[in-house]
This record gives C-alpha cells, sequence and structure tokens, in this order.
C-alpha cells in the first residue's frame, strides 16, 4: 500500500459539507458536535481577528471563529442560512468545543477511498496545512479540512 492509499483510506467516512463562497468544505461527521443557528457572540479582546468570540451554548461557553476570515475570504453579512458548527478537537490532550461560523450546511457525503485525491502543491506561497485531501464527487470537488489544525489552541489564543 503506497502513503498516498493510506492517507486516502485514512480519511474516508462521512463529511458534513458546507459552503463559504462558491466554495464546498468538508468536516469528518466524528468531530461535529452538533450544527446550530447563528447565536450572540460576545466578543473577547486581544483575540485574534477571526475569533469572533464565545457563545452560551446550553450552559457551556465555546469559542467561535468565523471560517471565512479564518480563510482570508472577505467578511459578510451573517444571512438566515449562516450557521454555526460545533466540533471537537483536542488541545493540549484535552477535549474541547469550537464553534466555526459558516455561509451555510450542505450535505452530509459519503467520502470513498476512490473520491479522494492527494492535496495539490500550489509552491511555497499557499499555506495548505489546514487540508487533508480533495473529494471528487460527481464533478464537484469538496475541500476536505482538518479541523484539528483550523481550530487548535493556537489559533484560538487568548479566549480561554
Amino acid at each position: 500500500m503506497s502513503e498516498n492509499d493510506q492517507i486516502t483510506s485514512i480519511h474516508q467516512g462521512k463529511y458534513l459539507t458546507f459552503s463559504l463562497e462558491q466554495e464546498e468544505y468538508g468536516i469528518a461527521i466524528v468531530k461535529v458536535k452538533e450544527i446550530t443557528q447563528m447565536l450572540n457572540v460576545t466578543p473577547v479582546p486581544h483575540t485574534p481577528n477571526y475569533v469572533k468570540g464565545v457563545v452560551n451554548l446550553r450552559g457551556k461557553v465555546i469559542p467561535v471563529m468565523d471560517l471565512r476570515v479564518r480563510f482570508n475570504m472577505p467578511e459578510i453579512e451573517y444571512t438566515d442560512r449562516t450557521c454555526i458548527i460545533v466540533v471537537e478537537i483536542y488541545a493540549d490532550e484535552e477535549l474541547i468545543q469550537v464553534g466555526n461560523v459558516v455561509d451555510s450546511v450542505t450535505e452530509v457525503l459519503n467520502v470513498t477511498e476512490e473520491n479522494i485525491d492527494e492535496t495539490p502543491t500550489f509552491g511555497t506561497k499557499v499555506d495548505t496545512e489546514f487540508i487533508l485531501g480533495l473529494a471528487n464527487i460527481e464533478g464537484s470537488v469538496k475541500i476536505l479540512l482538518d479541523v484539528d489544525k483550523v481550530a487548535n489552541i493556537n489559533a484560538l489564543q487568548g479566549v480561554f
């Protein structure tokens, strides 16, 4: 089994897909705790611009980041389709929840080995560390994200 085959077999499974601008992204469904409508976000001073603040979700305070801003896309007004995908990640060996604001949730897809392509190299100017691979499904490409790297503890500095 080649290294690429090992990578694609590790990343196969069910993914929650969502949109940012005209692009489609996917997060492994096992990382998703819940999806909620936009909530009132309380800003936290001295955090990166993509960290919008914290929300109280059923008595638990969780940090929220805007994935558009995290990926250097222009900010937009939130709509009735804007939502927060709450994921669980490991940070310093502790399981934490982080909210991710997205334009809209699309669907749950089953991604197989045959659908996954390696992350292309774009040269040194493009940071692809967040990308697990690309899922090519029915002529449409979904960017599979490594949510642990997108929402790592360093990205949330100052929130905890």
